[in-house]
């Protein structure tokens, strides 16, 4: 655990108010420019930092779009279309809060790919691991309520076919859908739950990635080795070294952020949300958006009931198999900790994890595909197959490369692993 460093503020004023409430301590022990930090960090490590700046700007932009947005079936889509064409910067501002969650959502999974490679959910780092995961399941929740607020036709259909799966949770369900509804259609009730919920939750987001950054503090950050800091010589003050290295992937990230959001701003989101929103008119595909297709993927997979063969009874209909295995394929990275038995973190010196880690992300890859394309022809097999692989990797796979494994011999220190790839 790394010590604590009292700040003392020459000013007496701030000085008396630190003894006090000590703020300053806080942030300077958390995400001071003084923090010792392990001198190997790649910029694999920028995604977290990105995921933060990208959460101010939702949160900013947000604030502003909702002073002139109305939660009314009747008039949201019209207001949507007022801050694009009369509010002053409006279709930036409404550009940069649609395609800033594409791009959160871009940074998190990196980040969390990034985690997975480098074992930074091992001990003692679990609960750290259990608050990003948190902050993924909250911005889900978030961007799909969020989606529904420009009240067009994916909105309506995505709104009334994703709040349906409820239904098929035995004895509450249809309660939980009433609730969520608030009635017995998605209708004026529901988007007006919808938006108070839209704008409550990113402010509890940042709680927890305030927690989540004291836990990184507490257990520190880990490290593409994989070992713990041992020496001073492991590590370097945060500023100037991670500072300027943290900019300068900002700059790289936003550049691209900045493209889309002048050059191809609605690349990332569905034409049918240009059309407002008819509950008599149903879409040729409901779809999601981008990010959450690898979970709809699996939860279209499953097409098949759970009952006795050749004859009419069911245990578990389809549907809630479907809707079982869309939120245990993220409930399950709770268990990650323990599910991995191997003693080394990262994949840097485990040479067969490696392989299957990359057989991961290209799985994630085809589900995201899949999961886009309409459930017809090879695409449910796809979707199943993906599925598949997807648990095994982390229920079969990874337990067993943690017992058979043949890892790598590890560097005595993170300084001297440095300085030999300096020598080379």
């Amino acid at each position: 655990m790394a010590e604590w460093e009292a700040v003392k503020p020459t000013n007496k004023a701030v000085g008396w108010f630190e003894e006090r409430l000590p703020i300053l301590s806080l942030v300077h022990n958390v995400v001071g420019p003084g923090t010792p930090t392990p001198r190997n960090l790649n910029y694999w490590w920028n995604f977290g930092s990105l995921a933060g700046l990208m959460l101010v700007i939702q949160l900013i932009s947000g604030i502003v779009l909702a002073m002139h947005y109305t939660p009314d079936t009747s008039l949201a889509f019209d207001s949507v279309e007022r801050i694009m064409r009369d509010v002053n910067y409006g279709w930036l501002i409404r550009y940069m809060h649609a395609n800033g969650a594409s791009f959160f959502f871009i940074a998190v999974y990196i980040h969390i790919l990034r985690g997975l490679y480098f074992g930074s959910y091992k001990a003692p780092r679990e609960v750290l691991w259990m608050l990003g995961l948190v902050i993924f399941l909250l911005m889900m929740a978030t961007a799909f309520m969020g989606y529904v607020l420009p009240w067009g036709q994916m909105s309506f259909w995505g709104a009334t076919v994703i709040t349906n799966l409820f239904s098929a949770i035995p004895v509450i369900g249809d309660s939980i859908v009433t609730l969520l509804w608030g009635g017995f259609s998605v209708d004026n009730p529901t988007l007006k739950r919808f938006f108070s919920l839209h704008f409550l939750l990113p402010f509890v987001i940042f709680g927890v990635v305030i927690l989540h950054i004291w836990a990184k503090k507490v257990s520190d950050s880990g490290n593409p080795l994989g070992i713990e800091v041992k020496t001073n010589a492991d590590q370097i003050p945060f500023h100037p070294y991670y500072t300027i290295k943290d900019a300068f992937g900002a700059g790289v990230f936003f550049f691209i952020f900045a493209y889309f959001l002048f050059y191809a701003p609605n690349a990332m989101g569905h034409p049918d949300n240009y059309i407002p929103a008819n509950s008599l008119v149903t879409p040729d595909s409901i779809v999601p958006e981008w990010y959450f297709l690898p979970f709809y993927a699996i939860l279209r997979s499953i097409t098949f009931d759970i009952g006795i063969p050749f004859t009419d009874i069911v245990f578990v209909p389809a549907k809630l198999l479907g809707v079982i295995a869309m939120f245990a394929s993220i409930l399950l990275l709770f268990f990650l900790p323990w599910l991995d038995t191997s003693k080394v973190r990262s994949a840097r010196f485990r040479p067969t994890s490696r392989y299957f880690f990359w057989f991961l992300v290209i799985d994630m890859v085809v589900l995201t595909i899949a999961g886009g394309k309409k459930p017809e022809g090879i695409w449910p097999m796809v979707s199943l197959i993906g599925t598949a692989y997807y648990f095994a990797h982390f229920l079969v796979i990874l337990p067993l490369l943690g017992k058979f494994e043949k890892t790598l011999p590890l560097p005595e220190s993170i300084s001297q692993d440095v300085l030999a790839k300096a020598a080379k």
